[in-house]
């Protein structure tokens, strides 16, 4: 870790955030990080001043030969992805995006992945380095930009899912991949305890899948990877084939929460579930969504939270209130305001953790930002 000073080179915004940060905690005035406040439904409700993060954006390096981009934190998603794109090139986790206006800072902050985390890896397994602004005002830089750079424990991937409690990311470098050399979508009729166990069977017999989604009877497999191993899965395992445009459609539409239980109904929590792969499915009432060969499930339930995670607890893992209910009055219906609708779950968002873990992430954002200015 290094501690850094403010330079000439250092964007005016940054400087301007500091001078922000320093006066909050002086007052002891809770801030707000803002991006492109696609991810506001996520986690506990924020307050506090606005801290914009927009103004801070661009790729700062990018070397295609060597996997790696460096990117500022305020910088939408869709621009880093349009350059990665012209060299062919992508983020293996696919994360959500939730709008044009998401920024690469929210994406990391928030620490989602898509379809492609099964085999792709999480968010934070593409985090190498960032450049973070604390809850001192201090510029502080973790990890670097090569894949192996780190001898202990890597903090720079605490940023990943941190949800901006350890404070503002200026900066960070990702390691990216390059495009499959062949890909097929094929569609199998199952049940869901079917599809987790023959999703589990082919991934022991070293099958290229991608991705997986399970709803409604319906198994589809992502295949990914080199011209022959792809042939000749698809020739093995059979099932329906999708087109180009249709397997890209339903993909695209999964990873934005466009598709099924994703989208809705929004007047029922959207819940999600991470548990063993290998579980059988889960004594709740209504089917899942089901990812990641059965890792990760959803579910729309207005079920008590204690119950969802109890269940999810009994299997193995836990469970998130990914969106709240949404209701909305009068006037937010009108003018189509979805930040005025309000949620009637009053259960913490995330699982609670449970002493020693407890303590020590405590103990961690107290260091990172000790006057608690982050806090939701």
């Amino acid at each position: 870790m290094n501690t850094l000073e403010p330079t000439v080179e250092t964007p005016i915004a940054v400087q301007r955030w500091v001078d922000q940060i320093r006066e909050a905690g002086a007052q002891r005035q809770p801030l707000r990080i803002v991006g492109g406040n696609t991810r506001a439904f996520y986690g506990e409700p924020r307050a506090g001043q606005a801290l914009h993060t927009s103004e801070v954006s661009g790729i700062v390096d990018y070397q295609p030969s060597e996997l790696v981009v460096s990117v500022r934190g305020g910088t939408p998603l869709s621009v880093l992805e349009a350059a990665l794109h012209e060299h062919r090139q992508y983020l293996a986790f696919e994360p959500p995006r939730f709008g044009a206006a998401g920024t690469v800072g929210g994406m990391v902050a928030s620490g989602l992945s898509g379809p492609g985390r099964m085999a792709g890896g999480s968010l934070r397994d593409a985090v190498l380095g960032v450049l973070l602004l604390n809850g001192r005002g201090q510029l502080q830089r973790f990890g670097g930009q090569v894949i192996k750079n780190v001898a202990g424990y890597d903090v720079s991937r605490l940023l990943a899912g941190s949800m901006g409690r350890l404070g503002v990311i200026v900066e960070v470098s990702l390691r990216v991949a390059p495009w499959p050399a062949a890909s097929a979508t094929r569609v199998f009729e199952m049940s869901q305890a079917q599809a987790i166990e023959q999703t589990n069977r082919w991934l022991g017999q070293a099958r290229p899948i991608n991705a997986s989604c399970w709803e409604n009877g319906r198994l589809t497999l992502r295949l990914q990877g080199a011209e022959a191993a792809v042939a000749l899965a698809v020739r093995e395992l059979g099932g329906e084939a999708l087109t180009d445009d249709a397997a890209h459609a339903f993909w695209d539409n999964l990873r934005d929460h466009r598709h099924g239980v994703l989208a809705g109904p929004t007047h029922l929590p959207l819940w999600r579930l991470a548990v063993p792969p290998t579980h059988p499915p889960l004594a709740l009432p209504g089917e899942p969504l089901v990812e990641w060969q059965g890792g990760q499930r959803w579910w729309r339930s207005d079920l008590p939270a204690q119950t969802i995670r109890a269940a999810a607890v009994e299997a193995g893992g836990h469970a998130t209130r990914f969106r709240a209910a949404q209701t909305f009055d009068d006037e937010a219906a009108r003018s189509g305001d979805e930040a005025a609708s309000h949620a009637s779950e009053t259960a913490p968002v995330f699982t609670p953790l449970a002493e020693p873990m407890a303590g020590i992430e405590a103990a961690l954002y107290s260091a990172f930002d000790p006057n608690g200015i982050f806090a939701p």
